[in-house]
């Protein structure tokens, strides 16, 4: 089905970007990655186009053939979201706005699939959930004004060996392997659901190849809920129980304890991963990626 059609993946030179457009690949599409810097893990086979999503007219000339487009294209960090909201705005609502109207002009979209975050609908997440709740209600609008299909994923809590300083569980790492420390905010009693990257890879393209997820909303998350406090132990015991694990303030403005979910949200499909990267495994995997790349 999803063979040699062309998939354009805005953003996808980032940490999940890239592990998306490798899947896409790995099932037969002609894979264009349309980003503002080149790929460190651009396979042979995928083309690169630079593309900074505030231009229009090269959005336009990326997609004219194109027969899915995805956007991952987004200032990710909610803390850095919070500081410049501006910035945040621009790149999240009218950088995805670009995208849609090429699309509805391109005529031969298929679908287009926007990277949304479990901070769309919440009262928490500041201007980065503002941001993520307008795209969607913006990808909803094409569709129901020009046609154009889509599927909106809101991702939970990724993690992975690709990850940058944009990522959480990255920075714990990064700073547990330079400092011998796990900082945290709050009282670490907040629950989060670890999915590794590859694993919402896999189930980001899955939904291409079901006509049942056109048009919806879907959440991919892990299926373990774990307390931050408990996540921090974890990878202390992981690192033989070297770390000083330290609480730096009371308060973790602008994030959710349990859920995020603080209206009545778009009905929303769950998917999960079978068979997933366990996260033992896989913070091995991203400690030992770090450790590489300071040597």
């Amino acid at each position: 089905m999803l063979a040699d059609k062309k998939v354009v993946v805005f953003g996808g030179s980032g940490f999940l970007g890239s592990y998306v457009a490798d899947e896409l690949t790995r099932r037969g599409c002609r894979v264009v990655v349309a980003d503002t810097n080149s790929s460190n893990y651009l396979l042979e086979n995928q083309q690169f186009i630079e593309c900074d999503i505030m231009d229009y007219e090269k959005i336009k000339e990326i997609v004219f053939d194109a027969d899915i487009v995805y956007n991952f294209v987004a200032i990710a960090n909610l803390d850095e979201a919070i500081h410049k909201p501006i910035k945040a705005m621009n790149i999240n609502v009218m950088g995805h706005l670009n995208i849609l109207e090429a699309c509805k002009e391109a005529k031969s979209i298929q679908r287009v699939v926007y990277a949304s975050s479990a901070y769309a609908l919440s009262e928490e997440g500041s201007f980065y959930g503002i941001s993520k709740q307008t795209s969607e209600k913006l990808t909803e609008e094409y569709f129901q004004r020009y046609g154009l299909k889509h599927t909106v994923i809101r991702y939970g809590s990724l993690y992975g060996e690709r990850a940058s300083h944009n990522n959480y569980i990255y920075n714990l790492l990064y700073d547990a392997i330079h400092s011998g420390e796990l900082h945290y905010k709050g009282d670490g009693e907040d629950l989060r659901e670890y999915i590794h990257a590859a694993d919402a890879a896999k189930l980001s393209v899955n939904i291409l190849e079901d006509k049942q997820y056109e048009n919806e909303y879907i959440i991919l998350t892990g299926i373990e809920k774990l307390k931050r406090i408990d996540l921090l132990t974890m990878i202390n015991e992981i690192m033989q129980n070297s770390l000083n694990i330290k609480q730096i303030d009371d308060d973790n403005m602008g994030h959710y304890k349990i859920t995020p979910y603080s209206f009545h949200p778009t009905v929303a499909k769950k998917l999960v991963a079978n068979p997933y990267i366990d996260l033992g495994q896989g913070l091995l995997e991203c400690i030992q990626e770090i450790h590489n790349d300071i040597k």
